[in-house]
């Protein structure tokens, strides 16, 4: 099967060794995924809306990758407060809430700079035969 990697463009991609995102035949796997722009925190002690800007950036790199959010099975929260969890799923339901995919969502000590509250992980497999591969 073909493997295709996605960039960001992020300097830590080829640093840390990694892609944004991998596809493999119909699966996508999405790394780790932060409120960042330009390396700056978006929306610094908001968890509402880091989730949010989280959640548009891995739309963007599924339909890069030929998908979309409807072929999302999966998505990993790590946050560094679980006691805002409803600010978290507010977020999430609003991308989500008609495609249900499983979750998780888990406390964290901390993610790589103390301004995240959130890092998203997504994996989805591409199952509409009108997604073609890139």
């Amino acid at each position: 099967m073909k493997r295709t990697h996605f960039s960001s463009g992020a300097q830590w991609e080829n640093k840390v060794g990694y892609s944004r995102a991998v596809r493999v035949g119909n699966t996508i796997e999405i790394s780790g995924t932060v409120a960042t722009d330009n390396d700056k925190v978006v929306a610094p002690g908001d968890a509402y809306e880091q989730t949010r800007f989280i959640l548009a950036k891995v739309e963007s790199v599924l339909i890069s990758a030929g998908a979309s959010l409807h072929d999302v099975v999966r998505t990993r929260m790590f946050v560094t407060d679980i006691s805002r969890w409803e600010e978290y799923g507010r977020a999430h339901g609003e991308f989500f809430k008609a495609i249900k995919p499983a979750t998780t969502m888990v406390e964290v000590s901390k993610l790589i700079d103390p301004g995240y509250l959130i890092e998203i992980e997504v994996t989805a497999i591409v199952t509409d035969e009108t997604h073609n591969h890139p």
